[in-house]
C-alpha cells in the first residue's frame, strides 16, 4: 500500500507560523510559540480536532457601533464571517468551511438570499472535517445550491443540465474527465425532483423533493444503467475510478501550491478511499514534507485580512472590510462564478492596491500619533529599535533577512533625512507607522 511521506525536519515557531497560515487564518501572538511546543504531530491534532467552538474578544459592530445582522443589512454576512475567522478557536474549521464555499462556489447574486447563503455556510461548517460523500448529498439538497444552478427549475419534463454537468465539472471529477455529454443528460435526469415556492415578501421558501416531478425511468451514467435518483447520481460520482484523484488534488492545492509527486498522490487517494473522509487525507497533506520545505503560498484576501486583525488583537469595528474584501478580490458569499476564485488573481494589478488600504485600515488602530493637546508619544530614536517595535506590534511575524535588510535600511535612510529639530522630533513617529505597514505589506507577509 502507497504510503505518505511525513515532515521530519525543525518544527519551531517559523513551521507552527506556516501551519498556521495555511491551516487557518495565521497566528495571534505567541500562538505559533506554544503550538510549535506540541510538536508537528500534536500541533496537526488540536487543528482537526479542535475543542468546542469559543469566539473570543469583542463582539462584532457596523461602523455606526450596532451589532450586525448578517441575514438582512448590506455586507454583514461578509463582517459576520470574518468576525468568525478573527475570533475562533477552530481556524482550521473555519478554514475548511472558505474550502468548501470555493469548493461549491455559491454566489449571493444568483441566490437573493443572505439567510439561504448563511444556512449553506453552516452546513459547509458542520462537514468541515467529516465525509465527503455526506457532505457531497447536503450540498445537492442544499437550498443555495438548488437556486444557485437550478435545481429547483429541473423536472422531468424540462431537464436542467446545470447542476449535473458542475456535479463532474467541477465537484467531483474534473473537466472533461471520464464523462461524457451523454452523461451530463443522464445525470440531470437522475438529479430531477426538488422544488420550492415563492412567496412574497419572503422569496424562495419550503425546498423539497417532489417524486412528482421526478423521472422514475431508466438511465444509462458511467455506462451503468439503473432508475437512479439523486443520491445514487452523486454515488455514482464518487465511485467514478477518476474521482479520488480528482479529490486529494484538489483539496492539496488549497495547501499546498505545487502539485504532490505520483507516490503521495496514490498515497493519499488510497487514505480517501477507506471511506471518503476527509479529515485523515488533511492530516496527511498538513503533515506532508512539501508544505514546511516548498515555496510560500500567497495568502488569499480575507485571510490576509483575518491574519492582520489576528496578530493586532483588533476585532471587527468597521464596514469597511466589505468593500476593502471586494477591492481585493474576494468578498465572501459572493464567488465570481460557479468555479470559485482565481488565486492567480490575488496580486495582480487591479487588486494588490486594495492590500494596501486593507494594512491601512488594520493598523490605523495603532498609528501614532501626536495627541490633540500636541504631545508626542514615546518611540524609539534609533532605527533598529523602532523596526523591532514594528515587529513587535505584527507578533514579529517570520520574515525573511533579504526583506529585513530591505526594511531595516529603508528605517535608517528616512531618519538620516531628518535635518530640523521638528524633523528630528516628527519623522521617528511616521518612520514607525510606515514600516509597520511595509512589513505588513511586505513579500513575506502577503505568503506563507
Amino acid at each position: 500500500m502507497p504510503s505518505v511521506p511525513v515532515y521530519r525536519g525543525r518544527f519551531g515557531a517559523p513551521e507552527a507560523e506556516r501551519l498556521l497560515w495555511r491551516a487557518g487564518f495565521g497566528p495571534r501572538k505567541g500562538e505559533a510559540r506554544k503550538l510549535a511546543a506540541l510538536g508537528l504531530d500534536g500541533a496537526v491534532n488540536l487543528l482537526t480536532r479542535p475543542p468546542r467552538e469559543r469566539l473570543t474578544g469583542p463582539k462584532p459592530r457596523d461602523s455606526k457601533g450596532r451589532g450586525l445582522a448578517p441575514a438582512d443589512a448590506w455586507g454583514h454576512d461578509h463582517l459576520w464571517w470574518l468576525d468568525r475567522m478573527v475570533r475562533t478557536n477552530r481556524p482550521l474549521a473555519e478554514r475548511m468551511t472558505l474550502v468548501w464555499h470555493d469548493w461549491f462556489a455559491t454566489s449571493n447574486t444568483g441566490v437573493g438570499s443572505q439567510g439561504l447563503m448563511l444556512h449553506q455556510n453552516r452546513m459547509f461548517r458542520r462537514h468541515a472535517f467529516g465525509n465527503f460523500r455526506n457532505l457531497l448529498h447536503a450540498v445537492t439538497a442544499d437550498p443555495a445550491m438548488l437556486l444557485w444552478l437550478s435545481g429547483v427549475y429541473n423536472t422531468k419534463d424540462s431537464p436542467n443540465e446545470n447542476y449535473a454537468r458542475e456535479l463532474m465539472e467541477l465537484f467531483t471529477l474534473g473537466e472533461g474527465n471520464g464523462y461524457t455529454e451523454r452523461d451530463v443528460r443522464e445525470h440531470a435526469r437522475a438529479l430531477t425532483g426538488f422544488r420550492s415556492e415563492w412567496k412574497r415578501g419572503k422569496g424562495h421558501v419550503n425546498f423539497r423533493f417532489d417524486a412528482s416531478r421526478h423521472d422514475a425511468g431508466t438511465k444509462t451514467i458511467f455506462k451503468k444503467r439503473g432508475r437512479y435518483g439523486w443520491r445514487a447520481s452523486c454515488d455514482l460520482c464518487l465511485r467514478h475510478p477518476l474521482h479520488a484523484r480528482f479529490f486529494v488534488e484538489k483539496l492539496w492545492s488549497y495547501f499546498v501550491p505545487t502539485p504532490p509527486s505520483a507516490s503521495t498522490r496514490a498515497g493519499l487517494e488510497a487514505i480517501y478511499k477507506k471511506g471518503f473522509q476527509v479529515r485523515p487525507v488533511l492530516e496527511a497533506i498538513l503533515k506532508h514534507p512539501a508544505l514546511y520545505t516548498g515555496p510560500r503560498m500567497v495568502k488569499p484576501p480575507v485571510v490576509f485580512t483575518a491574519g492582520l486583525l489576528r496578530a493586532l488583537d483588533r476585532g471587527i469595528d468597521t464596514n469597511a472590510w466589505v468593500w476593502l474584501g471586494e477591492g481585493a478580490g474576494q468578498r465572501l458569499f459572493y464567488p465570481p462564478s460557479v468555479a470559485g476564485w482565481d488565486d492567480e488573481r490575488w496580486l495582480d494589478t487591479a487588486t494588490y492596491r486594495a492590500r494596501w488600504a486593507i494594512a491601512n485600515e488594520a493598523l490605523s488602530h495603532v498609528t501614532v500619533a501626536r495627541s490633540k493637546k500636541g504631545k508626542a508619544p514615546k518611540v524609539p530614536r534609533e532605527a533598529a529599535k523602532l523596526v523591532e517595535s514594528a515587529y513587535r506590534t505584527l507578533g514579529n511575524p517570520s520574515v525573511r533577512p533579504q526583506s529585513r535588510r530591505a526594511i531595516a535600511g529603508f528605517a535608517k535612510r528616512a531618519l538620516s533625512d531628518a535635518r530640523s529639530d521638528w524633523q528630528k522630533e516628527e519623522y521617528p513617529l511616521l518612520v514607525l507607522n510606515a514600516t509597520r505597514q511595509l512589513i505588513a505589506l511586505s513579500p513575506d507577509y502577503q505568503a506563507a
